[in-house]
């Protein structure tokens, strides 16, 4: 046993995260640590890692266990580069050689690139890896990652679960990815009042515990019914006013206040169990079509987008974008939202057509207001359908308590914040629902509701996630971006996985089957060897140099840098040039050298 966690409870100020709750961790576990909003998961690893105290109860630590904490955020120094980084996390290696071994292999295995490179030139993603490797060189015995797919492409994404699939260290991660859920872990915990110990604990992936979770709640739903049907028995044997003055009709009085207190008790965890109530209001326009791109084009900085683009959205259509960062999703959004217009071709929209974008970067609240005016700035009432609603019954729809609406914004954790920005959008009637990330912060049982929603919403749907479990559920087809202009159409997500081409280090190709000699053909000569034995190292580094290329590209602040962005893409020809020359130099050096 690593960690063990002996009746610990946590609270700040008059919320209770947990109680009394105790749980082990083994030297095997890969584990998932799951709950809603506010159920102290990110907490109970910083308790875990010494960064946090518990209010009561032990922590105990088998002696020499090494702990590595990967945090949601990423802090590194202003004068930080990659190497420097990782250096320092592992400064008690005393011996230089092997240290300066352990900081490139590790920037190889993450694909880093330039050793040298400011992290402020990264972007959040690749900030996002460094910090992983910063983790990964530490060899730690127990990992604890939270939220650790964070600004993570799906590439990315992807990466690091291959990773963890084959780690050799123990890992506890919090996250609301589903699917990266189910392809790391091999157990799962939900930190929930719901549950009579506080928490739900399953041996197994994300699926199993999905069947044991609904099979316990059901059977807790059917002891709360049988419950109220003898506490209503002895009530009514109550109201018949028994004497107290034999020792049975006591036994019977006691047991029956013991039946009450059990069923408030499993009543309240069964009420703990709420979900978040998500409804978008569509206009119920009918027409066949709400909007059609017609062969548009855009460019940025001199680098194509997307060229010839058509398609057609009309109610019920449901379409996911996808690709790298940069690629032109987020533009596509706002020439669909009427806020940037094509280079060519034309957007044809039917008359009076309303549009609703949820933007990346997000509507920003007030973090000085309450929850009461960030839920309703015009005063006690909104209006959801026509109808006036009162703010306290909107606010429980979001899982909000009346004792909550005074309290500022800035107290909340970030999914209450994000169920703020769900409640506004559900407040405008819309056709079309342009949704860039609209899952970030959300806790798994608000994802479900709002995939329920969406797949139930009567207008068309445009949406960008990096989620494969909220894309499946929800889209109908994927529009997949190249980078280099292009797009198609893809059935769904793993098709559009299916035709990209992953990133990784050069592997030595087979060789094309030889062709007979001409005359006159010669063999390799020792100048040519050398070229050979060295050719893997070049082309790696002319990689990096492409890479670092796209990266630019990709990084917003670059993309909002016309002439920034214009540099670089200039240098991306000739690097794609290169590394396509440095390949075919390699198969023709090893063809003659059989």
């Amino acid at each position: 046993m690593l960690i063990s966690c002996q009746t610990i409870s946590k609270a700040f100020g008059i919320q209770q995260l947990f109680n009394d709750i105790s749980l082990t961790f083994s030297s095997d576990e890969k584990l998932g640590l799951i709950g809603p909003n506010g159920s102290g998961k990110s907490t109970l690893l910083k308790i875990m890692a010494g960064l946090e105290t518990a209010d009561t109860g032990k922590i105990n630590i088998r002696k020499g266990t090494k702990i590595v904490y990967l945090a949601q955020e990423d802090i590194f120094g202003p004068e930080d580069t990659v190497e420097t980084v990782l250096a320092a996390a592992i400064a008690e290696d005393p011996d230089d050689i092997s240290r300066h071994n352990r900081v490139s292999m590790m920037i190889s295995q993450t694909e880093l690139g330039d050793p040298a490179q400011n992290v402020s030139s990264l972007s959040g993603g690749w900030r996002k890896r460094l910090a992983i490797a910063r983790a990964f060189i530490q060899n730690p015995d127990i990992l604890l990652l939270d939220e650790p797919t964070n600004h993570l492409d799906i590439h990315g994404i992807l990466w690091l679960e291959k990773i963890l699939q084959n780690a050799a260290f123990a890992f506890i991660l919090i996250s609301h990815d589903r699917a990266f859920l189910e392809n790391t872990t091999n157990h799962i915990i939900e930190l929930n009042r719901c549950y009579p110990d506080g928490f739900f604990r399953v041996s197994g992936n994300y699926s199993r515990f999905l069947d044991k979770r609904e099979t316990f709640l059901e059977n807790q739903q059917q002891v709360q019914s049988s419950l109220s049907n003898k506490v209503r028995r002895e009530i009514e044997w109550l109201r018949r006013g028994p004497k107290a003055r034999t020792t049975k009709a006591k036994f019977r009085i006691d047991k029956a206040h013991d039946l009450q207190n059990e069923l408030t008790d499993v009543t309240a965890r069964n009420q703990a169990n709420k979900k978040v109530k998500i409804d978008f209001t569509a206009t119920g326009r009918k027409t066949k079509k709400l909007l059609s791109v017609k062969n548009i084009s855009k460019s940025l900085g001199g680098c194509e987008l997307f060229s010839n683009l058509s398609f057609d959205l009309s109610p019920k259509s449901r379409f996911g974008l996808m690709g790298a960062n940069g690629c032109g999703k987020t533009t596509l959004m706002h020439i669909l939202a009427d806020r940037l217009q094509p280079d060519t071709g034309e957007v044809v929209r039917v008359d009076g057509l309303r549009v609703v974008l949820f933007d990346q970067k997000r509507e920003q609240i007030n973090q000085q207001e309450t929850l009461r005016q960030a839920l309703s700035p015009a005063g006690d009432t909104v209006i959801f359908n026509d109808n006036p609603v009162h703010i306290v019954t909107w606010a429980k729809r979001f899982l909000f308590s009346p004792d909550q609406l005074e309290q500022p914004v800035s107290r909340l954790s970030g999914g209450e914040q994000a169920r703020i920005l769900i409640a506004r959008l559900m407040l405008m009637p819309a056709d079309i629902l342009l949704l860039d990330e609209p899952g970030n912060d959300l806790d798994i049982p608000s994802l479900s509701i709002l995939e329920e929603s969406l797949m139930e919403f009567s207008g068309a749907v445009v949406l960008v996630s990096h989620d494969r479990f909220f894309l499946d559920k929800v889209t109908t087809q994927i529009l997949g971006f190249h980078g280099d202009g292009r797009s198609c159409m893809y059935a769904g997500f793993d098709q559009w996985l299916n035709e990209q081409t992953p990133k990784a280090p050069p592997v030595k190709k087979s060789p094309k089957k030889e062709k007979p000699k001409k005359a006159g053909a010669y063999k390799i000569t020792y100048k040519e060897r050398l070229e050979l034995a060295a050719i893997e190292e070049t082309i790696l580094a002319a990689e990096e140099e492409l890479q670092k290329c796209q990266e630019q590209i990709e990084d917003p602040a670059v993309i909002e840098n016309a002439e920034e962005l214009a540099k670089w893409c200039q240098l991306l020809q000739p690097a794609q040039e290169k590394v396509e020359a440095l390949y075919a130099r390699w198969e023709e050096l090893e063809a003659r050298n059989q």
